[in-house]
């Protein structure tokens, strides 16, 4: 429930800017999402490494039992205690090299002067809400971990309605027009941080965490664990964004029209992923409680039942996309934008968003499972070869089929991610 709300943000923020201008504000949206997908995806490990090492402890912590009251394991704390520390750290960097990271960017990526503007204003109010944002981004995945979706369930449906009603209020009736989008985003993130906040002092009764352990758990005896499998996370982010940087990157070779056509596809590739991240968040908590009581010798006979459970699910969801994108796709698209240009482009691209929902329903439940199991390893090496088979489906095509090309290079990543994570998982299951 919590995810179908995210998308609509993104969607709400282009069909906004859509309607009040013209391809080149779509594509500095664009480009201005790009550049915190390229500085927030490298910090994705907050969130996914949180839940995961998470819900390890609370297995081993609870050993089987139900969860009661306001119980919250030593070993939970401590990793809250390190994710929000690391939260902190990386948003004071992220506010130190903002203005060489921006203009570095856009001097790499080819785009218009027109589009480069809009971008560049977006960047520079939406860049504020970084402490909020990376914060939810650990808080969020510590709740996943310790079984309790409600909680982020509400963050984020509190988060995406503000965001949306103030984008839409800030950039139709106020003099800000399109950069009201990234104000409405700012004022959004911190409502969702004073609401998790609160979550945490009155349902977990975590009033503070003193100096004595923040130093504690900052050391790195105990921070050895984490960082192992932050590392291969951050090299994961690391390969999402050669795929999808360099997807809108790549599409601004091709005009400003394009790069408009190739953000609105995008955001409809995701707004389904977002349907079956619920079921991969499912996976991360689940399937990470199960191998933490099966460290404490519970047996692990519910995680193969979980995993079926898990893919049934999320092919269904899959399956109802396809349906749906197949039917009324270009209807979709026509509630992004009225551009007649822009909508006449999209029409050749039709099949590709069709086909990509089963494919990537596969690919973002293995995920889940795969950080649960906190098997970091693989999940790297998952997205190495997913980033190569992008870039090889790219470069062996784009000069016989255009920016066609960029549709099949995404469409081998998730195949490669698939392929590779299916068969690693017997190697992981019975290790």
């Amino acid at each position: 429930m919590a995810n179908i709300t995210i998308p609509l943000v993104g969607l709400v923020d282009t069909a906004i800017v859509g309607h009040l201008s013209d391809a080149a504000a779509i594509g500095g949206i664009a480009i201005g999402t790009m550049l915190f997908d390229l500085l927030y995806w490298n910090f994705g490990f907050l969130r996914v490494g949180t839940s995961g090492l998470t819900a390890q402890a609370l297995g081993k912590g609870l050993q089987g039992e139900g969860i009661s009251g306001l119980a919250v394991p030593p070993e939970c704390r401590k990793i809250l205690a390190q994710s929000a520390g690391l939260a902190l750290i990386a948003a004071l960097f992220i506010w130190a090299i903002q203005w060489v990271f921006v203009n570095a960017v856009l001097a790499i990526v080819p785009c218009s002067a027109e589009v480069a503007e809009v971008a560049r204003d977006y960047f520079y109010v939406r860049i504020w809400a970084a402490p909020a944002t990376l914060m939810l981004m650990a808080l969020k995945g510590w709740f996943i971990g310790m079984q309790d979706t409600k909680s982020p369930m509400a963050v984020d449906i509190l988060v995406n309605v503000v965001n949306m009603i103030a984008s839409y209020y800030l950039a139709v009736h106020t003099p800000l027009g399109v950069v009201g989008v990234a104000w409405g985003t700012l004022i959004a993130q911190y409502c969702g941080l004073f609401l998790a906040i609160g979550i945490m002092v009155f349902k977990y009764g975590i009033i503070h965490i003193g100096f004595r352990e923040w130093r504690e758990v900052m050391r790195w005896p105990q921070m050895r664990r984490m960082m192992a499998l932050n590392g291969n996370l951050f090299i994961r982010s690391l390969c999402f964004m050669v795929v999808y940087v360099g997807f809108t990157s790549l599409a601004s070779r091709y005009g400003d029209t394009e790069l408009a056509v190739s953000s609105i596809l995008m955001k409809l590739f995701m707004l389904f992923s977002y349907f079956v991240d619920g079921f991969a968040y499912a996976g991360e908590a689940l399937v990470g409680r199960a191998f933490g009581e099966r460290i404490s010798g519970l047996g692990d006979e519910r995680i193969s039942g979980l995993v079926r459970l898990l893919f049934r699910w999320s092919i269904g969801v899959g399956v109802v996309f396809m349906v749906v994108y197949a039917l009324w796709g270009e209807e979709c698209i026509e509630i992004m934008t009225s551009d007649a240009e822009v909508l006449t482009a999209a029409k050749p691209y039709m099949a590709w968003l069709t086909a990509m929902p089963l494919v990537s329903a596969l690919a973002f439940m293995w995920d889940g499972v795969y950080v649960g199991a906190t098997a970091g390893t693989a999940i790297r090496n998952a997205m190495i070869w997913a980033a190569a088979a992008f870039v090889i489906g790219y470069i062996t095509t784009y000069r016989f089929v255009g920016a066609q090309a960029l549709y099949i290079g995404y469409f081998a990543h998730l195949i490669a991610r698939v392929f590779y994570l299916t068969v690693k998982w017997k190697n992981i299951y019975t290790c």
